[in-house]
């Protein structure tokens, strides 16, 4: 199947929420681990969400020039042909974009998709996220009035994020304590300035104690039922039933109970970053502890051309990482839910 359209991303949301699951969102930095995202989505039947961080677009866009849009146009576009041989329909994410990287990143993908779009062609990519939980929460939902409305021309999705994730990520980074909680309070200054779906549809990434990077269960408090309030404060307002949905940042290391309670509670999107880099890298680490002397001339030999081939090891590295988002699927309860 093609890349989502607007329309089928949008359908995808909604099935989501309704049925209480989500797609895990994976970050890809190759074509490499953009087919390991894809065949782990087939091989689950679900649909899903690849993503590119501020981080990966200027990976990819070479170590040269390191320019994020070149790298992250260059991998959508090769996204657009590829994913047709995948059973599945995938939705294109740029992640977490600072208010210092707008100007180099996504506001160049929005401007380029609006031109697609009024050409008669489908944007580039599905949703942006805007990341200004740096930010005051007055000028963060300023900057996202305005990114709102530029997606909206471009049929596109707008992520924002509110208040802080803990941790760091692509440099922006928050300390770990009581602030990493979304209030009430904040849930209504964001749908006072972003409305609910007129102005233009967007994504919530609300804080209910997430950290990114390494971290084993426990070691932070995540209180997914923090989410309930938000929906039930603002939903009493507007006059609506469960009005937002929900981005899950920071998940690695989640128990099963608190990504079920997340679910029930309206997330749609959950951010897969560190552990499918592990599920990536192991495989190719234990290649090379096992073919030690075939991967290096040892001793004046000359190796062995079978064992440092680099599609002999990247087969295995994208096997392993396939292997981990069939298992987010699963945990996401989008397992066998892909549209027909």
């Amino acid at each position: 199947m093609p890349i989502a359209t607007p329309e089928i991303y949008s359908e995808m949301l909604d099935r989501a929420k309704a049925g209480r699951f989500a797609y895990p969102a994976i970050n890809v930095t190759s074509t490499q681990t953009l087919h390991a995202a894809l065949r782990g989505f087939a091989e689950a039947e679900s649909d899903g969400i690849v993503q590119i961080s501020t981080g990966g677009a200027e990976f990819l866009g070479g170590q040269y020039s390191k320019d994020m849009v070149t790298g992250s146009v260059a991998l959508a576009e090769f996204a657009h042909i590829v994913a047709e041989k995948y059973p599945v329909n995938v939705a294109l994410h740029t992640d977490h974009c600072p208010k210092d990287k707008l100007d180099g990143y996504v506001r160049p993908l929005l401007k380029l998709s609006q031109e697609r779009v009024a050409a008669g062609r489908n944007p580039l990519f599905q949703s942006h996220m805007w990341d200004g939980s740096a930010e005051t929460l007055d000028h963060n939902l300023a900057i996202a009035q305005e990114l709102l409305a530029e997606a909206a021309k471009a049929k596109i999705i707008l992520e924002v994020e509110i208040t802080p994730t803990g941790g760091e990520e692509d440099g922006v980074s928050h300390e770990i304590n009581d602030e990493l909680y979304t209030t009430v309070d904040d849930a209504l200054r964001t749908a006072e300035a972003l409305g609910l779906g007129e102005k233009g549809r967007y994504l919530l990434a609300a804080s209910f104690g997430n950290v990114h990077g390494v971290y084993k269960p426990g070691n932070v408090v995540l209180r997914p039922e923090l989410l309930k309030d938000l929906q039930a404060g603002v939903g009493a307002k507007y006059g609506k039933q469960e009005p937002f949905w929900f981005v899950f940042h920071g998940g690695s290391g989640s128990t099963k109970q608190e990504i079920a309670t997340a679910l029930e509670n309206g997330v749609v999107k959950m951010n897969i970053d560190t552990d499918t880099q592990y599920a990536f890298t192991r495989p190719v680490v234990e290649h090379m502890f096992r073919n030690y002397d075939g991967v290096l001339k040892v001793d004046g030999e000359v190796g062995s051309k079978k064992q440092y081939d680099p599609r002999t090891w990247g087969k295995s590295a994208e096997a392993g990482m396939a292997a981990r988002v069939v298992e987010a699927c699963g945990d996401l309860r989008s397992a066998g839910t892909r549209l027909k």
